[in-house]
This record gives structure tokens, C-alpha cells and sequence, in this order.
């Protein structure tokens, strides 16, 4: 069978868009169990509460939720399990530089198969506080009323 071409989008975090300043992003690859790669080729997977550490030098995605395989046996992944992000070293070291300063963390913002291999996009983000989230839904609120006008004025004008 030949391989995938393109990319297939599994899971994305949309709460981190709401609860971080999204910056730099990184493209990591994810180091599965074939229980895991089956349940994601489903299209199962989820993203919320989950972060990124680096221990020892090696990144890993927590708190990611990959549900177990419907036809898997006794050999079933965990769903919650700690998995390894594929980075090269300088990369790594980068994210380490820049967690170590207060207030920033490593959030996955999407799972995808890229040319058929798991692919997760991490990025370095700080966290937002109240008002910044107010401010940023009036702000989608009032470009949402902006475009209903034009949309409304452009029907009239035909």
C-alpha cells in the first residue's frame, strides 16, 4: 500500500489559543505505540490539559489523551501514558532556555499525520490573564459585527 501524501489533521487545541500568547512553534515527531497509531488514524485523540516537559534533555508530551484501540488486545496502549517528542538537540535546548524564564510553558496546539508519520506542533507560550481573554473576545466580537456589516451592505448594493 503506498504511503500517505499530504497532511491529515487528528486533534487540535483550541483552549491554548484562548489561554496563551502563542510563539515560536516547532514541528516535533511522536514516538507511538501501533495501538496509539491505529486509534489516531481513527481520528481520536484529544489535547486538552495537556503540556510539554523536558527532562533530561528529551521532550515529552503529557496529558495527552489517545484512547485505546476498539480492536486492541490485552497489548492496548494507556490512554494518558507520556510520550516522546522526536527534536533535535539545539531545538531542545531553545525550549529549555526559554521555559526556564517565569511564565512560559510548552503547549501542543495539534496532532497530524504529515506523509504518514505522527506529527504533534508544539509551541512556546505565555499565559494569558483575564482581561486579556475579555479583550480578546470583544475583539473577535466587534471584527464578527464588522464583517456582518460589509456582508449586509454588499446584499443591498447588488
Amino acid at each position: 500500500m503506498p504511503r500517505e501524501k499530504g497532511r491529515k489533521a487528528i486533534a487540535q487545541n483550541k483552549k491554548a489559543y484562548h489561554d496563551y500568547f502563542i510563539g515560536d512553534r516547532y514541528e516535533a515527531g511522536l514516538v507511538l505505540m501501533g495501538t496509539e497509531v491505529k486509534s489516531l488514524r481513527e481520528g481520536r485523540a484529544s489535547l486538552s490539559d495537556s503540556f510539554v516537559t523536558i527532562d533530561d534533555g528529551e521532550a515529552w508530551l503529557r496529558g495527552a489523551h489517545i484512547p485505546e484501540y476498539q480492536y486492541g488486545t490485552w497489548k492496548n496502549h494507556e490512554t494518558k501514558r507520556r510520550r516522546k517528542l522526536l527534536l533535535h538537540k539545539k531545538q531542545i535546548a531553545k525550549l529549555e532556555r526559554e521555559t526556564a524564564q517565569s511564565g512560559k510553558t510548552i503547549v501542543p496546539l495539534s496532532i497530524y499525520f504529515s506523509d504518514g508519520y505522527a506529527k504533534v506542533e508544539i509551541a512556546v507560550a505565555t499565559g494569558k490573564r483575564d482581561w486579556d481573554k475579555r479583550q480578546a473576545i470583544a475583539e473577535r466580537d466587534a471584527n464578527r459585527e464588522a464583517q456582518r456589516a460589509l456582508r449586509a451592505r454588499n446584499r443591498l448594493s447588488r
